[in-house]
């Protein structure tokens, strides 16, 4: 983690954050096969017109923009939830096998229900998520829970879980032929309907997280520490898990999985403003939604004019951060 020398005052923290978030909205909606100029950009959201600039910027850059910063909001803020919740510095979404079980879930909805509503996908994806995170817990209490043993545990379980997923695009190539980009963590080709699809679960569960923050705090000194203080543990460690949860499921359902965001946006969020999650949470939503969306713009220009699924960038970018702090906690047994 950053050193806590460096952390932020508050009101420059938001500021800094709140400042990058719109520069990531404008940059995103400005980069793309046909660059627009940012001062076009500003312009064109808020007084379209007939230009063709204006068409692309309303039909295909604005909701891609959008949706990219809701999932990252959403991941960056589940990845905070788990870390306070489980007191693990590697906890997060992904390697707690919760996006690749949301993904399994999506994908089984794809093939076998078809007709499914969009409400009904996010669902799948939030039990699937549910379902592989008991799993991962079930197998690490066995042996003793510890950060490490608590990661490589999700790293397992989310493999045989990928591999389930590549077992189901290959036996059911014609149902899933849109959804393999997506399994990489893409958000090529998101329309105003994804948005309208993640938002409905996304800004609430959000909001309600800020205002549990302080119990995410209690959570976070330990269970015992927690009750002392007047907690009521048990539900609200399960409200905290399910929000985390369905944050998750949301962001896969239409980004697909996007691993180690959650890991990283909470520990840069720690080291801006300190531990407090009533000032992690909304540092962690603000943090995560720019950088998805600043390496969603990355995506477009590494293989230009092709695109590169953004979740293997980011994983690019989260791998070596996993090791650093895995060698931090000193934990391998």
């Amino acid at each position: 983690m950053i050193p806590r020398r460096l952390t932020l005052d508050w009101p420059l923290a938001v500021l800094l954050a709140a400042g990058l978030l719109v520069f990531s909205l404008l940059l995103a909606v400005s980069v793309g096969a046909v660059d627009i100029p940012l001062d076009q950009v500003w312009r064109l959201i808020f007084r379209p017109d007939a230009s063709n600039e204006s068409l692309i910027v309303h039909t295909l850059r604005l909701p891609r923009a959008l949706v990219a910063l809701l999932v990252g909001a959403s991941l960056g803020v589940a990845g905070a939830l788990m870390q306070g919740l489980t007191r693990n510095p590697l906890a997060e979404p992904g390697l707690l096998g919760v996006n690749a079980g949301a993904a399994l879930g999506l994908l089984l909805g794809v093939v076998f229900f078809p007709g499914l509503p969009g409400w009904g996908m996010v669902l799948l994806a939030a039990l699937g998520g549910v379902l592989a995170a008991a799993l991962v817990y079930s197998l690490t209490a066995v042996v003793g829970l510890t950060p490490v043993r608590l990661a490589l545990a999700g790293i397992a379980v989310g493999a045989m879980l990928g591999a389930a997923a590549s077992f189901l695009l290959i036996m059911f190539e014609e149902r899933t032929r849109g959804a393999f980009i997506n399994l990489s963590g893409s958000l090529a080709g998101r329309t105003w309907e994804h948005f309208w699809l993640i938002l409905p679960w996304a800004l609430p569960a959000l909001l309600l997280a800020v205002l549990l923050a302080q119990q995410v705090n209690l959570l976070s000194l330990g269970e015992e520490t927690a009750r002392s203080l007047g907690a009521r543990v048990g539900g609200v460690r399960l409200l905290v898990a399910g929000l985390a949860v369905l944050l998750a499921g949301a962001a896969v359902s239409v980004a697909g999985p996007v691993g180690f965001l959650g890991l990283m946006v909470p520990h840069l969020a720690r080291g801006w403003v300190g531990p407090d999650y009533r000032r992690v949470l909304p540092l962690s939503a603000l943090l995560g939604a720019s950088l998805l969306s600043l390496a969603d713009v990355a995506a477009r220009l590494v293989d230009r004019p092709l695109e590169t699924p953004v979740g293997i960038l980011v994983v690019a970018l989260g791998a070596p951060f996993f090791v650093y702090l895995a060698r931090r906690t000193g934990q391998v047994h």
